[in-house]
């Protein structure tokens, strides 16, 4: 009797244990892990770029948890995707960072079966998505903006500035808050001396990484995030950001005034995407189609106050001239205006190293 339930108890624990390891196989191919009722979804997003009610809205109504984490910037986030350093099931990232991953196959197929508020984005913005993801196969616009010059005009007259180069005058010595962010800070260097913010010319990427030089002496500080909050404190009198912080800014600080700089600027798009490792992409593309949601858009809207390319959002700013001019310029603003493209790791790795030579001086 008890050899006969020793046997009973070792062929149970044999069966529990094939359970688990059938588990656990099910889970590296794609099953993933549950944590909640239908599982969980890991999102690896920009800080702070929608809003954090939205998260246990979206848990209530799927049943799904959200795993957060966040970076700063689209070079930070590279290396955790590209090596699969951290499984993550979705992510929020640049136009040219998107098109890098695809290149070089880090990134899945999406199936718009299950994304049927994809209608919901306006055309045209799906459109220039597809400029750095042909076809739209890999990823869903998040939000679209301009990068343009903030300044105060208690201290600087309206129209006084028009230009990028208007940022190297030192009449503006330690008023000037620029980016903190490689391709960005090369963007603005590189349009204010007339050349492609996408060259692959080193003697123009030699004198764009000069020309940041030079400006050195005159900047405040190099910041991301923080730029628009000194901006509105009174801390520097001029910041290099984002379309998307201008609403906000001005509610904040109503002498603050906008201009995208004549020689054009920086035009980006923010996009959903799916890591080729991801482990739950059904539950990926569940938070796609959520955020895709013609409510979810406006309240991040409201939120981020950042233009975001959903119908029901751009109806909803549509009666107010000051804030579509801001957050959806005209073909007369954008015809001027460029996407940064993926330009290849050679190329990238002469930028980094001339980056470096910025940083270092």
């Amino acid at each position: 009797m008890r050899k006969t339930s020793m046997i009973k108890r070792a062929s149970a624990l044999v069966l529990c244990l094939m359970i688990i390891a059938s588990a656990l196989l099910l889970a590296g191919c794609g099953g993933g892990s549950k944590a909640g009722e239908n599982g969980e979804v890991r999102v690896y997003c920009f800080g702070d770029y929608f809003d954090p009610d939205l998260v246990s809205e979206f848990e209530d109504e799927t049943g799904i948890k959200v795993v957060m984490d966040t970076f700063d910037t689209n070079e930070e986030m590279y290396p955790v995707i590209s090596k699969n350093s951290v499984s993550y099931d979705v992510i929020c990232c640049s136009d040219y960072m998107v098109e890098r991953l695809i290149n070089e196959g880090a990134l899945a197929e999406i199936d718009y079966s299950n994304i049927p508020n994809f209608d919901n984005l306006e055309p045209m913005f799906v459109s220039m998505a597809g400029w750095s993801d042909p076809g739209n196969k890999h990823s869903v616009p998040h939000t679209f903006g301009t990068l343009g010059i903030m300044y105060n005009t208690e201290n600087i007259a309206p129209g006084e500035i028009t230009s990028w180069n208007d940022l190297w005058k030192a009449d503006y010595d330690q008023q000037i808050v620029m980016p903190d962010s490689m391709r960005d800070n090369f963007a603005i260097a590189l349009k204010a001396l007339g050349f492609s913010l996408n060259t692959t010319d080193e003697e123009e990427i030699k004198l764009a990484t000069d020309y940041m030089i030079a400006q050195k002496p005159l900047v405040y500080k190099y910041a991301n995030d923080s730029a628009r909050d000194m901006a509105i404190g009174g801390s520097a009198d001029i910041a290099v950001v984002w379309n998307g912080e201008v609403l906000y800014s001005q509610e904040e600080n109503d002498a603050l005034e906008y201009v995208i700089p004549e020689e054009g600027t920086e035009m980006f798009m923010d996009l959903w995407a799916i890591p080729a490792a991801c482990q739950n992409k059904a539950n990926a593309e569940a938070w796609i189609n959520f955020m895709l949601d013609e409510d979810v858009a406006v309240t991040n809207y409201e939120y981020l106050t950042y233009s975001i390319p959903n119908k029901a959002v751009i109806e909803y700013v549509m009666d107010d001239a000051k804030k579509v001019g801001y957050l959806f310029p005209g073909e007369a603003v954008l015809g001027h205006c460029e996407q940064l493209k993926s330009l290849g790791a050679d190329v990238d790795d002469m930028y980094g190293s001339y980056w470096k030579e910025f940083k270092g001086q």
